[in-house]
């Protein structure tokens, strides 16, 4: 940790409580400073569709962490693992449906490459850095050539211990051999038990036990372990893609709010009974959810929105957004409280990015400088990024350009970073340059229009070498 910089409080979801957080490589002497490692797992996207705007608030909030974590330990102090589940039911119904005519093996790795490269894309967009590692779940399923922790080989092990059993062709966790379950979503096994809706299972000795591995049929994924050929259920995938990278007890675990139960419970049960520790991660940190204009999300709402659909179309609020003001808006809300998602909220972060912009470039000064102590000590006060912003105001406000600037790119902003374009814009203003030597002005007067419309704002001139017409473009949020 730097010299100058505050100290790092985080709220941890197991303990429901503010606390200064500690990494376990720094505590006492064991690990020799040039290795400590910050160590972070966040769960990331199952790969059967594109991502919608709830996905992205875990991946903006702590892409946040990963850059403050960076800043206060080093770049090469901090080791963020994201992975990507690539095997699931849903992949395999979604490959069924979209390539009918293909093997289903095809069809899952058509569906998984196409959804994890629009999933990049759309990340990129928003501003968030590659995590250290990104697993991929089948990669994990088997044992492996390197050693690494596999899924097959800490069911076998949940076995030998006694927290796991055989039954009906799955392996299920006994959730009533560990006597701790329950403890990160504050959820009491007998209350859970005394308030089951429906019959227990005939093979599951009690209703919360949950299923480790499942056999396969012909035209199913599987691989081959000691209880057939079959597939691992989710929550074990985390378990031994996190103990893989991060090793068997790490910092910091975080993810959505809806992961707290069952997911976050089952990967602790798995984690902590195969071995032996008393916890899997220290602190546990959760978003809060977030809605579309006032409503929750879902399809039959008919407010689903993903990632694409705000960056790539005019699906809302007829425009296409940049992604910094999508990245703006969700961090003007504390990550653990609920978001409205809306096009008057977008509209008001393009405006105060536009207005950073403005007063950077009157300033003159886009050096790059650290980021102000009044703001990073809010930005380590558990991510109280609204008070951060705040400052931000203050700082342009005062001529503080620089200050400002170095501030805002710790949260991965950068009202002054010179803009790509995009290739379908590139694409409509060559097609209207064409459209203006055949003088053809009608459309190409709509195509203008059109780009306005999307911020890209075009200037016709001439090349003074050849006198020949010229287009030249403006990005605006």
């Amino acid at each position: 940790m730097t010299k100058a910089a505050p100290r790092l409080f985080l709220t941890n979801t197991l303990t429901r409580a503010k606390e200064e957080f500690r990494p376990l490589d720094w505590r006492g002497d064991a690990v020799p400073e040039a290795e400590r490692r910050v160590r972070m797992y966040v769960c990331g996207p199952t790969v059967y569709d594109f991502a919608h705007i709830g996905n992205a608030r875990p991946v903006i909030v702590f892409d946040v962490l990963f850059r403050l974590l960076r800043h206060l330990y080093g770049e090469t102090g901090v080791t963020y693992a994201r992975n990507i589940t690539d095997v699931d039911d849903k992949i395999n119904a979604r490959a069924a449906r979209d390539f009918p005519d293909l093997p289903l093996n095809d069809a899952i790795a058509r569906v998984t490459e196409k959804t994890a490269a629009q999933f990049h894309r759309d990340v990129a967009a928003l501003g968030c850095l590659p995590p250290t590692v990104e697993p991929r779940a089948t990669a994990f399923v088997a044992p492996r050539a390197d050693g690494l922790p596999d899924m097959i080989s800490m069911i076998e092990t949940l076995i030998a211990k006694g927290h796991a059993y055989v039954a009906a062709g799955e392996v299920l966790f006994d959730v009533a051999s560990m006597p701790a379950y329950g403890a990160l979503s504050h959820r009491k096994l007998e209350d859970q038990q005394a308030g089951a809706r429906v019959a227990v299972e005939a093979h599951k000795k009690n209703p919360a036990d949950f299923v480790l591995w499942k056999l396969s049929g012909a035209n199913e994924p599987g691989w081959d372990s000691p209880w057939g050929r079959g597939r691992p259920g989710w929550h074990i995938e985390c378990s031994v893609m996190s103990a893989a990278y991060l090793g068997q007890t790490f910092d910091i675990h975080g993810g959505g709010l809806d992961l707290i139960f069952p997911h976050h419970e089952n990967e602790i049960a798995q984690s902590c009974c195969a071995h032996g520790t008393e916890r899997m991660a220290e602190v546990w940190m959760h978003n809060g959810f977030v809605q579309v204009e006032g409503r929750k999300m879902s399809k039959s709402e008919g407010n689903f929105v993903t990632i694409a659909d705000v960056l790539e179309t005019d699906k809302v609020g007829g425009r296409r957004w940049p992604g910094e003001a999508v990245r703006l808006l969700m961090l003007k809300t504390h990550y653990r409280e609920p978001i409205d998602f809306t096009a008057a909220k977008l509209d008001e972060a393009v405006r105060e990015l536009d207005r950073w912009e403005r007063s950077a470039r009157a300033a003159g000064d886009m050096g790059e400088a650290e980021p102000d102590p009044v703001f990073l000590e809010a930005v380590c006060d558990d991510l109280a990024l609204s008070s951060a912003i705040a400052r931000v105001h203050a700082l342009f406000d005062d001529g503080k350009a620089a200050e400002a600037l170095g501030s805002l790119r710790l949260l991965g902003i950068d009202p002054v970073r010179e803009q790509a374009l995009r290739p379908d814009v590139a694409e409509r203003i060559a097609r209207r340059l064409d459209l203006l030597k055949a003088r053809d002005f009608a459309a190409a007067d709509a195509l203008r229009d059109e780009l306005a419309g999307e911020g890209v704002l075009l200037k016709d001139g001439k090349d003074p070498a050849t006198g020949e017409r010229v287009t030249t473009w403006e990005i605006r949020r």
